[in-house]
């Protein structure tokens, strides 16, 4: 039996708070992902640089946030969404496992947000499981399009017999996300509700994990005053098993 941990976390580009209280939680981060143990990582709003911030935080990271929070010995695929003032930042994926390909697509709907993609080949003992993440607008109209967007890559790009993750913060609870998903043959890892937002007072589900060609053994959300701190977001931990 083969089995794969997947967790996925918006990591709030690795800041909390605002103004010149906000605090730098990058190295809390790392610590929770490495307690994750997780076969694959599927991280939303990782900075790849931000100048302002690199001067403003003494301790600010050399390295990019994605390389920064992989555990040793991971590998690791990072692409990004949005290109703003003092930086960029997008979606990556932390992988226990050998990286065979990646790509990227746009999925921006409007000029306002910039949304996009991340699509990872994942070789898990000589078989190819697909990850996609993603991070969906804020706009209820948006997510529609990006849902419908999502679906006709899987559709063009993964073969249906391949093993498929499909992980991210969608901003929805889950009213769009089953028939455009359940399409390409998606089901979501928490048929019950699981709430991770906001991260100090949980009330929705933004969180998802949605797979093909597996069967879930488990998941969980952590909680308590250390993980409210880190991001405004919970992380999401699902554990499966390959059935094709």
């Amino acid at each position: 039996m083969t089995r794969i941990r997947v967790a996925t976390y918006n990591i709030h580009k690795g800041v909390q708070g605002l103004g010149p209280n906000r605090r730098l939680e990058i190295h809390n981060l790392a610590h929770a992902v490495a307690q994750f143990d997780a076969d694959i990582v599927c991280l939303q709003e990782v900075r790849k640089m931000n100048h302002s911030e690199a001067a403003f935080f003494h301790h600010w990271p050399e390295q990019p946030q994605a390389d920064y929070l992989a555990p040793e010995g991971y590998h690791v695929v990072y692409r990004t969404n949005a290109i703003t003032r003092h930086g960029e930042h997008g979606n990556a994926m932390l992988s226990r496992w050998p990286v065979r390909a990646h790509q990227h697509e746009d999925m921006s709907d409007h000029r306002f947000e910039q949304r996009g993609l991340l699509h990872s080949e994942v070789v898990v003992r000589g078989k190819t499981v697909h990850v996609v993440v993603v991070h969906l607008g804020l706009i209820r109209a948006s997510r529609v399009r990006q849902l419908a967007q999502l679906a006709q890559f899987i559709a063009r790009e993964i073969p249906t017999h391949e093993p498929l993750v499909v992980a991210g913060d969608f901003n929805d609870w889950g009213a769009l996300l089953s028939k455009p998903l359940a399409e390409v043959g998606l089901y979501t890892s928490t048929l019950e509700r699981t709430p991770t937002f906001p991260a100090r007072l949980p009330l929705v589900q933004f969180d998802h994990v949605y797979v093909r060609g597996m069967r879930e053994l488990s998941h969980s959300v952590p909680s308590g005053r250390a993980w409210w701190r880190m991001s405004d977001h919970l992380p999401l931990i699902s554990e499966f098993e390959l059935t094709q």
